[in-house]
């Protein structure tokens, strides 16, 4: 991966902490530092530590997957762009969480970053084959992740609900990881 597919898939998967941290934003109603920087760097901890695991897990069967690697990466980056484009358009559901909560953070953060575990997947097929190639995008995901997650809560303190719906954070997310998944299938068909 080049370092702008790197930015880029950061930043695909950052898009779940965007929305979260903008919806926890409002709900905030006024800048609180102790949760608020709790949740932007849980949110970017797990984004940068489930890729590992996934791409670790995948390590360990390397020889079974190999001739196939290139289409596992296009399906899986394939499907969370699908299924990230399809979200965005589906109508926000009215959840009473509590955002200042550390268990109600917790919880978020593991459930944006799930699906990083697939992108560590695509990074073992992508060609990282050691844990030390990998020290470079975990970094870019977890700063794109803290990053994005305190813009967020700083959007949803400051302009509410109207912002999230205009930007449809979630479905450029999945443009950018259909993208990423096609020139993955593409390099590996034509080289």
């Amino acid at each position: 991966m080049t370092h702008i597919e790197v930015w880029l898939m950061a930043l695909a998967l950052a898009m779940d902490c965007f929305a979260v941290s903008i919806a926890s934003g409002i709900i905030f109603k006024k800048i609180i530092w102790r949760p608020m920087l709790t949740m932007a760097l849980l949110f970017g901890f797990f984004q940068a530590v489930n890729p590992f695991l996934g791409w670790y897990g995948t390590d360990l069967c390397r020889n079974i997957i190999e001739s196939v690697d290139h289409w596992l990466a296009f399906a899986i980056l394939g499907f969370l762009g699908v299924r990230m484009i399809i979200e965005s358009f589906k109508e926000e559901e009215k959840r009473r969480f509590n955002p200042r909560r550390y268990k109600v953070i917790f919880t978020l953060a593991i459930a944006t970053s799930i699906d990083a575990l697939a992108v560590g997947i695509s990074f073992s097929c992508m060609g990282y084959h050691t844990a030390t190639s990998l020290c470079y995008p975990l970094a870019v995901i977890f700063f794109v992740s803290f990053v994005m997650s305190a813009i967020g809560l700083g959007l949803g303190l400051k302009f509410g609900k109207g912002f999230a719906k205009r930007v449809r954070a979630e479905m450029w997310g999945g443009i950018i990881l259909l993208f990423i998944g096609a020139r993955v299938l593409f390099e590996h068909l034509t080289a």
